[in-house]
């Protein structure tokens, strides 16, 4: 048999050189000239060398036949060294002969040809040319590829000079390899040394891959002993298995027993590790370092990785001798599994190694979504690369999982050279420049199977080549493999190749039979596997060999023939008893348990698998087949080469080490693709980069994530990928060439171009814009969509021209399908008659175009998916599959592009369509459909088809009777109720004529059902108008089971439309739920436009007036200008020589102040001896007043300013003797209730009130009711009380100047542009869909870029809207600071000592972190020094940047260059939802803007939603219009004034009415305040009588108000304490329902808790949690206490709150958050004015015992401790102890005596110095603290004990006159007593109780006067008698200290 070779056959060459050894043989050499050579490298290069010049020879071989080669042999027969040395000297004659071409030197002859063509082009040198043809030459087998690649370079002139060259192409290469070689060694031998291969300390390679040709280090041959055989069927290549090699001697195994705790509890199965992981562990267990792995399939490398995760979690763990504490909350580690099967198997490993430490391991990939609390709990997280991808490039996506990852493992690396590459690319070049700008350690271990360039690969992982780069070559395999190459002649495909497969296959099963050996068998489908089974059998009958295949162990057979009765699988059940079995995932779980259980305890000889079985179970063989390497891809719509990934994995599965020496893996395929084969697995291709074709959409991906915003970014991206390092190796592989490299080293335009390339696609598709200007990327929401959705550019190219807002659900499925996702969808005549039939039978909307398409076989098969028809061909089933798969990213994201565009219509139709897809119903079926109801129940409901509305509203028993089955109407009517509805309610309040506010309640009403609804149901709001498509508005709804029974309130804005439209539909639509719509349609026909007469003063063109004007000296000495600016010289006249009120509208920061301070002289100087009042929104604000003032006025004049607020309560003999009082509107209104009794009200002659605009937030009604009484009391009195309003400028100025009584020239309100120092304003949007913490992420790169362009070096306020903000935006900016040449680039200290020191001073550590960076932080959280600091740096210029909350603009003046007001919305506890914050605190930020003394100009850059920026861009500039809310608590302010007695009927209420700000909006904007029908002057009056009926009905719900007949109204007590006290009548009212004369502790602090007043505090996201913790903790916890049913309330209700956090008050425990410390607060500063108002009622009722009890709870509340504790251990210096004789809460409230020997504080406050300091030292040691000791007796000596006692009784005055004295002379200042716990000042004072038996008769509050003397007298009630007088108890008792004393009439004590 004579057989032909061919030399490009890596087999042929082999075999070629058994003949040229033996002619070596004969040769005859004189020893003595011979230089012993290199046998291994030098005969191999001159064998090898020789092969390749005579390639184009043919050879044949047969055995002791003479051939061709025989000829050539006999030429050297003479062959000696005499002849050689000849040939050498001449070896420069070149001899012409064509007999023996290797004479002749063909390269010279070339590369003379190439100088030539070199001087014609000019661009290159002769040599760099010749270099470039050799790499084409070299690179390339296909001739034709070559000839085009050369016919680019050389063009075709040259057409000759390329003829040759490909024809003489493999002497060309040989002879330029020998000329290289010698020039290096004889011009260059010192560079030979250097270039010698790098030998690296982790690469354990036996064998290279045979020599390297020089230019392009690929390497040729194949391991020591392969054969190949040639067959009529098939050709053979055999590779031997590596023989075991010898450890080296200082190689030792790592023993478990040596290793630390964790190893040993993770690998306690094990003894040692293996010789891998040995050689591994030091690197992979002791250091961070990142790490390449290439290993051999079974290798161990999954141990390894354990290791790596092992290390991680040791980092985070503390370990004691009994335990191990881990903080499972701070770390998270990445493991990508490049499929899903293998992720399972890695969790199921994972989860049984690390369960032990309490590891949580969870697969989160395209079948398993994880929620956000699983992600949260979950420690290590095994994804696919495209998952991780998703999660990762999300802006909105899960970053704080993102942050936390510590560790990312990929396995399979190598599948970077596969179409998914590129996805491994992005991870890895995301991940690293996360660690380089967040300067956090991010861990990379790459696992991979036998690598070419691991090198290259080591290096993109970021791995160092000398530690972290480990390869290890076949010899590491557990059991070695000898592997099979089969190639099969026939087409691919045909039916000769399949049968010589076949025929091949079996044969080879057999000779693995006839050893004894177990085979798999991988087939390429489902149904393969059985069919394959059947052909072997076959074959095995037809040649009598099928006893082979039969189990002979009969025991067995009998086990598994019971078991196998319970399987319905027919075909598994047959091929068992001829010993085979079949496995795939079609099958179920059960049988493929069973396959696993019987092929490993040898039941069945066979098992016919797919490829699914390698990866995802660990199931060996002693050999495996891969018969046929075609396998069809759904992708890529045909049948495709199998990965040499899977090819691996399968040969892994080859060789079990305990019973075979070697495996054995067998590939069978057909002819043509044997050599790719070859190569691919002994690894003679290098993996390159396929992110080229992919960088359009990888690069929108980084620039929506916001890590790419301009070309220089992008540029260095691509310097993190694994292209960038192949485009320097094989530059021709991407289409460069050596110049370019040569000219660029760093590929730098290379990598620009590719940039700019993409963004100019991505611009053009409008996904993003690219300025090519400024080299800029802009995000859009397109691009978003794209990346958040992994929709590729060219299907957005197709979307873009289709999109059309009036598509139906046929044209939608149309677009779809031309998607360029499906591309790879191809038609095939063969499923042409499956197609039509599924036509016929499934598919609902109309194809367009041709059936027979691609385009129609998607559309065909997406609409059979979603009828749920069986599809009989498994290819089409499988194309079905994958398009569904595909369809519901591409519909969402087109939902997402329609509801940007405002297309209603078409979103509409895009959410059918996807909850359709999802849920494969259409969604014109029965929304029932989706509930697992009964066929017959189904199809009468299909038939009648009743509404889900008629459902609804039916009972069981009609239901029953509708579906002919009584018994199941029940049934139905519970599943109805499971169906998610939402009830809408809404209203419309005109703002201005063309926008309108939406208010709409949304009231769920279904049952949640944990199963169907899960966590959270969807549901998406739109609004439109009810003619047009548009949609005006939308809104993302998410509801959780908490709040279903809760309503949620939603606040819009929309535009008007001229004409207005007839109506304006809010429709809520759920995500998921088909059927699931609820609309509510708003009627408009009765709109009234509101009337907003509005005026802008104009800036006229004045000369500035000089502050000589004032015509006072001393007054123009305060200040340090000499001019007034335009805005003050334009108001002087009227301010400063007029009694006129004002109006003045004027932007932040244009001179307000001056403005206030001319009125004020005007009024000192018209009306001396008067007060003038400042009212001011905020302390913050009062405080920055009083401290100016006081620092500027009161030196130069000598009045007096003086503080009031809750936080200052001044003596009233200040407040006598200051003429400037200093306010915020809620203390001058308690004030001014009663001014009837306060002559300093009446006294006042000027109220000044800043940003008065505040009107219409919640405190707006307060304002209101100041200058109602204002005026209402000028009337009374007949003195003039001036108003002066200032404010931002507002668009109904008329109504605001009319309110406050502006006459002729009050009114000024300027634009915004009267600034003394210009703003330019931004405003920024950002993605609608994100949530609040996600979208604040995305702003903080924009906002550092925005601070480097606008104020690169001046100084930066940013504004946010929490505390936590604060914090986060800091660190963000301190990551991007990282990435900068200069990170400290904010930072302006340059001694660094001094640096040190202010850091010393901080207590918070992200303070300390961000000033190092230049950054400060100013929020409430901070301590007083911190903010201190921060605002100090800053405004001293040395940091530059602070990030604040919207406090600091109202209370500090601060101004910056630059404001960034970072995100628009808070969140409210109120609604427990995020809202938008007030445009006046949006306008006082911006006010900060430009600092009058430094700028020309400032800047403010406003970020928000997209959909609010019209809004803002309208409303900042024009103002916003000021409405009322006066009519929302009317109750309390009315209640106030029929307390002091101002009105005493309804008429008077009606008139008192008149003078507020909503008497006149009410009669402009009548729609807003509900006014409907008439709207005329009575229309309106009517509208405000009926609101005073339902006030006043209120009223008297409370007890607060009496009507006597119609109109006359009668104040009850319970009003009087409500109005002095300024609580809620509404708080009255739920104490009066409760209270009773018994009340125990707990009762009090349940009553105070319940106080309307704390509605308002605050319960944020996830502090349920700890509220439910710290009852579990507490005294009373908050289940027991409010477990009534009418009173029963959840974690999260703010008087749940409140409740736990007295009790963590007074139990003085650390609580678990900063921002519980600044609640508390807030609780005690209301607590102590609501239980003093609890008193006074408590005493109106003469409840005696309750009212002590409340007593004592404000002694606890100013001492901070409990009841039963011991007031002396109170005292400074001293431990709080439990009080030895209060068992019980009633003994202290029923005022129980102590024994004589315990010490009290009456005790302690007598003795003298030397006593105390004796009690100190001696009894008090254990506890005390020397340095408390000055404190303590200090503290002792100002208690206030009192004595000489009088209590005298005057008939005749009917009075009781109490005198009592301070025994210490010391008190503190202004009569203050000790309360250390208390945050505020509190002053000594006293009750006077007097009781007759249980009830309470008479009460008085006593403080001292000056010396110390309580005096007080008593009024005895009329209608007691003086003999009960004398019988009645009195008892005078100190509300802050445990101090009480029993009273005798007339007996002194």
């Amino acid at each position: 048999m004579s057989t032909s070779y061919s030399v490009h056959s890596v087999g042929s060459y082999m075999q070629a050189m058994g003949s040229m050894v033996e002619a070596a043989a004969t040769f005859h050499l004189n020893e003595q000239d011979i230089i012993p050579p290199d046998l291994r490298h030098s005969e191999d290069k001159q064998k090898k060398s020789e092969a390749k010049s005579n390639a184009p020879i043919k050879l044949a071989v047969v055995s002791n036949d003479r051939n061709e080669w025989d000829d050539i042999i006999d030429g050297f027969a003479d062959i000696s060294f005499t002849k050689l040395d000849a040939l050498i000297s001449n070896l420069e004659i070149t001899l012409s002969t064509e007999d023996n071409a290797t004479d002749t030197d063909v390269y010279d002859s070339i590369f003379s040809e190439v100088e030539k063509v070199a001087q014609e082009k000019g661009t290159m040198s002769a040599q760099e040319l010749m270099n470039s043809i050799m790499n084409i030459l070299c690179l390339n087998d296909n001739e034709s590829e070559q000839q085009s690649l050369l016919f680019d370079m050389l063009g075709f002139d040259h057409f000759d000079l390329i003829g040759k060259l490909l024809q003489e192409k493999s002497l060309i290469v040989e002879q330029s390899s020998t000329k290289y070689s010698k020039s290096k060694k004889s011009e260059e031998p010192a560079l030979a040394k250097l270039e010698k291969q790098v030998k690296y300390p982790h690469v354990f390679q036996t064998y290279a891959a045979g020599r390297t040709i020089s230019f392009t280090g690929q390497k040729y041959s194949l391991p020591v002993g392969t054969t190949r055989q040639t067959y009529n069927t098939h050709e053979e290549i055999i590779i031997p298995y590596a023989e075991r090699k010898f450890k080296k001697i200082n190689e030792k195994f790592v023993k478990i027993a040596d290793l630390d705790f964790f190893c040993q509890g993770t690998f306690k199965n094990y003894d040692t590790l293996n010789r891998m992981q040995s050689l591994v562990y030091p690197v992979a267990y002791n250091t961070n370092e990142n790490m390449l792995v290439c290993a051999p399939t079974g290798a161990g490398k999954t141990d390894v990785a354990l290791l790596t995760i092992l290390h991680t979690i040791q980092q985070f763990a503390l370990e004691t001798e009994e335990q191990i504490d881990i903080d499972y909350d701070e770390f998270k580690i990445i493991y990508v599994a490049p499929l899903k099967a293998l992720a399972a198997e890695i969790v199921e490993k994972f989860q049984q190694k690390l369960k032990w430490i309490g590891i949580q391991v969870r697969e989160l990939t395209g079948d398993m979504q994880l929620t956000k609390a699983e992600i949260m709990e979950t420690q290590v997280i095994v994804t696919t690369p495209e998952k991780w991808d998703v999660v990762t490039r999300k802006a909105g996506g899960d970053n704080e999982l993102v942050s936390k990852v510590k560790l990312l493992i990929i396995d399979e690396v190598h599948l970077l050279h596969e179409d998914r590459g590129s996805v491994i690319e992005t991870l890895v070049a995301r991940t690293l420049r996360q660690v380089e700008t967040s300067q956090s350690m991010i861990r990379i271990l790459g696992l991979s199977a036998t690598l070419p360039n691991y090198i290259d690969v080591a290096d993109f992982l970021g791995v160092n080549r000398q530690i972290g780069m480990f390869y290890f070559d076949q010899y590491f395999r557990p059991c070695p493999l000898q592997q099979q190459l089969l190639g099969c002649r026939g087409k691919a495909g045909s039916k000769q190749a399949r049968e010589n497969i076949d025929k091949v296959s079996y044969e080879k099963l057999i000779e693995m039979m006839t050893h004894g050996h177990q085979v798999m068998v991988f087939v390429n489908s489902r149904k393969d596997t059985a069919k394959s089974s059947r052909t072997f059998i076959s074959m095995a009958e037809k040649e009598n060999e099928i006893s082979y295949f039969e189990c002979d162990n009969s025991d067995l057979l009998k086990r598994f023939s019971r078991e196998m009765t319970n399987s319905r699988n027919k075909d598994m059940k047959e091929l068992f008893l001829k010993g085979f079995g079949i496995h795939h995932a079609g099958m179920s779980r059960s049988d493929r348990n069973l396959t696993e259980k019987m092929f490993l305890n040898g039941a069945i000889r066979v098992l016919c698998c797919t490829a699914t079985l390698a990866w995802g179970v660990n199931l060996p063989a002693a050999a495996v087949i891969v018969k046929g390497t075609q396998i069809y891809d759904s992708k890529k719509g045909g049948f495709t080469d199998m990965g040499i990934s899977d090819v691996i994995q399968i040969f892994g599965r080859a060789g079990r080490p305990q019973f075979e020496k070697y495996g054995i893996g067998i590939l069978c395929t057909s002819a043509d693709r044997l050599d790719h084969y070859v190569s691919l697995l002994t690894q003679q291709h290098a993996i390159e980069s396929k992110l080229a074709s992919k960088i359009v959409d990888n690069l929108n991906a980084e620039i929506s994530l916001g890590t790419v915003t301009n070309v220089d970014e992008g540029i260095e991206w691509l310097g993190y990928t694994y292209l960038n390092i192949r485009m320097k190796q094989t530059p021709f592989h991407y289409g460069l060439d050596w110049q370019q490299i040569k000219n660029d080293p760093l590929l730098f335009d290379v990598r620009k171009k590719m940039i700019v390339d993409a963004a100019r696609k991505l611009h053009t598709l409008q996904m993003i814009v690219f300025d090519e200007v400024s080299m800029h990327f802009i995000p859009k929401d397109l691009g978003r969509i794209a990346s958040d959705f992994y929709l590729l550019n060219e299907s957005v190219e197709i979307f873009n021209q289709m999109l059309s807002p009036n598509a139906t659900e046929a044209d939608v499925l149309a677009m779809i399908s031309m998607s360029t996702e499906f591309d790879s969808i191809k038609f095939r005549e063969e499923e042409a008659t499956e197609l039509a039939k599924l036509l016929d039978t499934s598919v609902q909307c109309q194809i367009a175009g041709d059936v027979n398409s691609a385009q129609g076989k998607t559309n065909i098969l997406l609409q059979a998916y979603i009828s749920k028809v069986f599809i009989n061909d498994s290819a089409l089933a499988s194309d079905s599959n994958y398009v569904a798969q595909n369809s519901v990213r591409i519909v969402r994201a087109l939902f997402l592009v329609g509801v940007n565009r405002r297309w209603g219509k078409f979103a509409k139709v895009m959410l059918d369509i996807c909850k359709s897809i999802e849920k494969r119903i259409w969604s014109f079926d029965h929304p029932l459909v989706q509930f697992d109801l009964p066929g017959p129940i189904l199809n009468q409901i299909k038939q009648k088809n009743p509404s889900m509305q008629t459902l609804l509203d039916m009972d069981p028993s009609e239901l029953g009777d509708l579906v002919h089955n009584r018994k199941f109407g029940s049934k139905l009517f519970k599943t109805l109720s499971l169906f998610p509805k939402i009830h809408i309610d809404a209203e419309a309040f005109p703002i201005t004529e063309n926008v309108v506010r939406i208010s709409a309640k949304l009231t769920p009403d279904f049952t949640w059902d944990f199963r169907l609804h899960g966590n959270a149901q969807f549901f998406w709001v739109f609004v439109e108008e009810s003619d047009k498509s548009q949609v005006l508005h939308f809104e993302k709804f998410i509801l959780n089971k908490k709040k279903l029974t809760h309503e949620h309130e939603m606040d819009f804005l929309i535009p008007l439309s001229d004409p207005l439209p007839p109506q304006v539909v809010i429709k809520v639509i759920s995500d998921s739920w088909i059927g699931s719509e609820t609309a509510y349609a708003m009627s408009f026909q009765h709109l009234i436009r509101p009337h907003n007469q509005t005026l802008q003063t104009k800036l006229l063109n004045l000369k500035p007036l000089p502050t000589a004007a004032l015509k006072n000296p001393l007054i123009e000495s305060i200040y340090n200008f000499k001019y007034f600016n335009p805005m003050q010289t334009m108001v002087f006249h009227t301010l400063y020589h007029s009694n006129e009120s004002c109006f003045v509208g004027s932007p932040t920061g244009s001179g307000k102040t001056v403005v206030a301070e001319l009125a004020i002289w005007h009024a000192f100087s018209s009306f001396p001896g008067s007060k003038i009042v400042y009212i001011a929104p905020m302390k913050a604000l009062v405080r920055e007043r009083v401290t100016d003032w006081r620092k500027r006025i009161t030196p130069v004049t000598g009045d007096k300013v003086v503080e009031l607020t809750g936080d200052s309560i001044p003596d009233p003999k200040d407040v006598r003797d200051a003429t400037i009082v200093i306010t915020t509107p809620e203390k001058f209104d308690g004030i001014s209730r009663n001014w009837q009794t306060r002559k300093f009200v009446q006294n006042v002659s000027l109220v000044i009130m800043d940003e008065i605009h505040l009107l219409a937030s919640d405190r707006g009604p307060i304002l209101e009711m100041i200058v109602s009484r204002m005026n209402y009391m000028a009337a009374q009195t007949g003195n003039p009380v001036r108003l002066l309003g200032m404010s931002t400028a507002v668009s109904n100025a008329y109504d605001m100047a009319g309110w406050l009584g502006c006459k002729n020239n009050g009114l000024y309100n300027f634009p915004s542009s009267v600034r003394p120092v210009p703003l330019k304003m931004y405003i920024d949007g950002f993605p609608d869909n994100l949530a609040f913490c996600p979208l604040m992420k995305t702003m903080n790169k924009p906002a550092f870029l925005a601070i480097k362009q606008h104020s690169p070096v001046k100084p930066t306020l940013i504004f946010v809207a929490s505390r936590r903000q604060t914090r986060l935006t800091a660190l963000d900016l301190i990551h991007l600071c990282g990435s900068e040449d200069s990170p400290r680039r904010f930072l302006h200290i340059d001694d660094e000592e001094e640096l040190q020191y202010y850091l010393s001073q901080v207590s918070d550590e992200t303070l300390r972190l961000a000033l190092q960076f230049g950054i400060g932080l100013h929020h409430a959280g901070l301590v007083e020094k911190d903010r201190e600091i921060s605002h100090q740096l800053f405004q001293n210029g040395k940091i530059q940047i602070l990030v604040a909350t919207s406090t600091l603009a109202w209370g500090v003046n601060l101004p910056a260059h630059l404001v960034v007001i970072k995100g628009t919305q808070f969140f409210d506890a109120k609604i427990e939802a995020y809202r938008d914050m007030d445009l006046t605190d949006i306008l006082q930020m911006m006010g900060r803007a430009g600092r009058p003394a430094y700028d020309t100009s400032g800047t403010a850059i406003v970020y928000c939603k997209e959909n609010k920026k019209m809004f803002y861009k309208h409303f900042l500039n024009v103002g916003f219009p000021v409405e009322s809310s006066l009519h929302k608590v009317l109750d309390d302010h009315l209640g106030a004034e029929i307390s002091s007695g101002s009105i005493s009927s309804k008429q008077e209420a009606v008139e008192f009415l008149k003078w507020t700000f909503l008497f006149r909006r009410a009669h402009h904007n009548p729609t807003y305040y509900g006014i409907e029908g008439d709207l005329s002057q009575s229309g309106v009056n009517t509208y405000l009588s009926e609101l005073i009926d339902k006030t006043l009905q209120n009223l008297i719900e409370s007890q607060c108000v009496i009507m006597r007949g119609d109109a006359e109204i009668e104040s009850t007590p319970f009003l009087t304490i409500s109005s002095y006290y300024y609580i809620s009548h509404k708080t009255i009212r739920q104490l009066l329902k409760r209270i009773h004369d018994n009340a125990k502790f707990e009762d009090v602090l349940k009553w105070l808790s319940m106080a309307v007043e704390y509605n308002e505090l605050p319960v944020r996201h996830g502090e349920e949690i700890m509220n439910v913790e710290m009852s579990s903790k507490s005294r009373y916890p908050f289940e027991q206490i409010f477990s009534d049913e009418q009173e029963a309330l959840p974690a999260w209700d703010p008087h749940v709150k409140t409740f736990l956090l007295l009790q963590a008050y007074f139990s003085r425990v650390d609580l678990p958050i900063a921002d519980y410390h600044q609640d508390t607060v807030s609780v005690l500063d209301q607590a102590l004015r609501i239980l003093q108002a609890y008193i006074d009622v408590a005493s109106e009722l003469g409840y005696l015992r309750t009212a002590l009890q409340m007593i004592k709870a404000i002694q606890c509340l100013k001492q901070g401790y409990w009841f039963e504790d011991d007031p002396v251990t109170a005292l400074p210096g001293m431990t709080l102890k439990r009080h030895p004789f209060v068992k019980s809460e009633q003994d202290n409230a029923a005022g129980k005596k102590e024994s004589k020997h315990i010490l009290t504080l009456n005790d302690i406050g007598k003795m003298g110095g030397a006593k105390l300091k004796h009690l100190a030292t001696h009894k008090f040691s254990k506890s005390f603290d020397q340095e408390f000791e000055k404190k303590f007796i200090d503290t002792c000596q100002r208690l206030p004990v009192l004595h000489e006692f009088s209590l005298t009784l005057l008939p005749e005055h009917s009075l009781l006159k109490l005198r009592a004295k301070h025994y210490n002379k010391k008190h503190g200042r202004e009569f203050s007593v000790y309360c250390d716990k208390f945050p505020k000042l509190q002053k000594e004072l006293w009750f006077v109780i007097g009781s007759l038996g249980d009830e309470l008769i008479m009460i008085k509050r006593v403080q001292p006067k000056q010396g110390g003397i309580l005096e007080s007298e008593l009024i005895i009630p009329e209608d007691l008698a003086l003999n009960e007088v004398a019988s009645m108890k009195f008892i005078l008792i100190n509300d802050a200290l445990d101090l009480s004393y029993d009273l005798t009439i007339n007996q002194e004590l």
